[in-house]
């Protein structure tokens, strides 16, 4: 297998690739074709619109130019249908070349962090624990959340450029850039679930993250242990292949997640006006648009250094 072919192979899967220099038009109708890359792309196509359904009822029900309390809830909402749109495009379109499939993944590694600052941006007016609101934990957590979104970008592009030479590294370094957003956010969350001091309120919603965080930590394991194709090689090419059920896992996660917070932005709201600082332009908005920019710096900056980085030569195999 040669170096250009090896970019497009994943460990334990070994029928089903679809043609390394496809055309645009060839890839979407590859959707309708059964290639070890379907049922990645439906497994978030079709989420995607679902989300963005949740996200318009919710636009047409909750008056956000007059709500301040409701602006994270919007941040969180909008990005939660860009990440598998996202996702999905770029599975679809990952086969054009060896360039193209790199800034595909660009792409959709920034919805992913996008979506970790919506979820920040939501927890932080919505699901704080009591003995947490308003301590300086609080005041900082999405201004450090959007700094672990800028450097885990950079982080998880940076590995793309591991992959022929140092594919341990380049999964570790991956894992690493998508798992400590994700901790971050989840903190306020375990201190909540192991807090006695929550009402009757908070409990309401409780299940929901208990599930989320459970289901969300199988999706992790999922995508770094490559089962169950690892043990069998060849026989999940199709279906039932380790980033399938990443993918089922994530969108589950999301759903259950999305539930929690919709539930502790409705029952919490008399307690959270009284006791905590509604969120500002600033906290929502404006976080959100500086993650983008960082973002698209990040993935310019690293397109243009595919172009400019020479071929590395195969490693010879050990004798």
């Amino acid at each position: 297998m040669n170096l250009g072919q090896k970019v497009f192979h994943e460990r334990g899967i070994i029928f089903g690739y679809r043609h390394p220099q496809s055309s645009a038009t060839a890839c979407v109708l590859s959707l309708f074709q059964m290639t070890n890359e379907t049922l990645n792309i439906w497994t978030h196509l079709l989420p995607s619109w679902y989300f963005m359904w949740r996200f318009m009822a919710t636009l047409c029900m909750v008056d956000f130019w007059n709500d301040s309390y409701s602006w994270p809830l919007l941040v969180y909402l909008s990005t939660s249908f860009i990440y598998p749109f996202a996702s999905s495009c770029a599975h679809t379109f990952s086969s054009m070349s060896k360039n193209a499939r790199h800034i595909c993944y660009f792409l959709d590694y920034g919805a992913v962090n996008l979506f970790s600052l919506g979820s920040a941006i939501a927890y932080s007016a919505y699901t704080f624990p009591a003995m947490l609101v308003c301590t300086t934990f609080h005041h900082y957590f999405v201004s450090l959340a959007v700094l672990n979104t800028i450097l885990s970008i950079g982080l998880s592009c940076y590995s793309r450029f591991l992959e022929i030479q140092k594919p341990k590294l380049c999964k570790i370094l991956r894992i690493l850039a998508f798992a400590y957003p994700y901790a971050w956010d989840t903190i306020p969350i375990i201190c909540r679930l192991f807090s006695s001091s929550e009402g009757s309120s908070g409990e309401a919603a409780n299940p929901y993250h208990q599930k989320h965080t459970v289901i969300a930590i199988l999706a992790c394991f999922l995508y770094a242990a490559h089962l169950p194709e690892r043990l069998a090689p060849g026989l999940f090419d199709y279906v039932g292949h380790s980033h399938q059920l990443f993918h089922v896992c994530v969108i589950l996660a999301t759903h259950l997640q999305m539930e929690a917070i919709f539930l502790d932005m409705t029952l919490r709201k008399e307690w959270l006006l009284a006791t905590s600082i509604p969120p500002s332009l600033s906290q929502t908005a404006g976080a959100i648009c500086l993650c983008i920019i960082f973002s698209l710096i990040n993935i310019l900056y690293f397109s243009v250094a595919l172009y400019q980085t020479p071929e590395p030569e195969l490693q010879k195999k050990e004798t």
